[in-house]
């Protein structure tokens, strides 16, 4: 089971996230959210410059998987998982309007 935090990232966050992508190149990524979903930690996360064939307001999700000196991050390519994942992003949205009301 994770022992990770959910959160959302304050709007104004501007550290970035560096990942290779496929052909080795670097990626600048802005982190949105960290969700814990069924006993797995996947981030959402939105490239700074736009990928091919994505929208401006598109996000990718990652499933994190801890290693034993850094993180890895792998590409969540099912959509099934990608729909539970923004569901509980929503879900947190929700949480947090209802909290500063």
């Amino acid at each position: 089971m994770s022992d990770r935090q959910e959160y959302v990232v304050d709007e104004e966050n501007e550290e970035l996230l560096v990942l290779a992508g496929p052909d080795g190149q670097e990626i600048e990524f802005v982190e949105i959210a960290g969700i814990t979903l069924e006993d797995k930690y996947y981030c959402i996360l939105q490239p700074v410059e736009l990928l091919e064939g994505m929208q401006e307001d598109e996000a990718l999700v990652f499933e994190v998987i801890q290693g034993e000196e850094d993180d890895n991050f792998q590409l969540v390519l099912d959509d099934d998982v990608i729909d539970k994942v923004f569901e509980e992003y929503d879900r947190l949205l929700d949480e947090m309007d209802k909290a500063q009301q």
